[in-house]
């Protein structure tokens, strides 16, 4: 299974992590970056007067492999 995880930039230059609960596996690099700056545009997120979504930063797909026991 893969995750989308992006990366941004805080108002204090700190990276802070988002991963969607449900993205589609085969996004382009371009909707992906399109996306977060649509995050960012919206300025609304903060916390301890530190807005977390300022500048995007990067993107991945985090590919977790599960093996059942029993």
């Amino acid at each position: 299974m893969k995750k989308l995880t992006i990366i941004f930039l805080n108002s204090a230059g700190s990276k802070h992590a988002w991963s969607p609960q449900m993205a589609a596996e085969d996004l382009t690099k371009e909707e992906v970056r399109k996306l977060a700056e649509d995050l960012v545009a919206l300025n609304l997120f903060e916390r301890e007067g530190i807005a977390l979504y300022q500048q995007v930063n990067s993107a991945k797909y985090v590919e977790t492999i599960e093996t059942d026991l029993f």
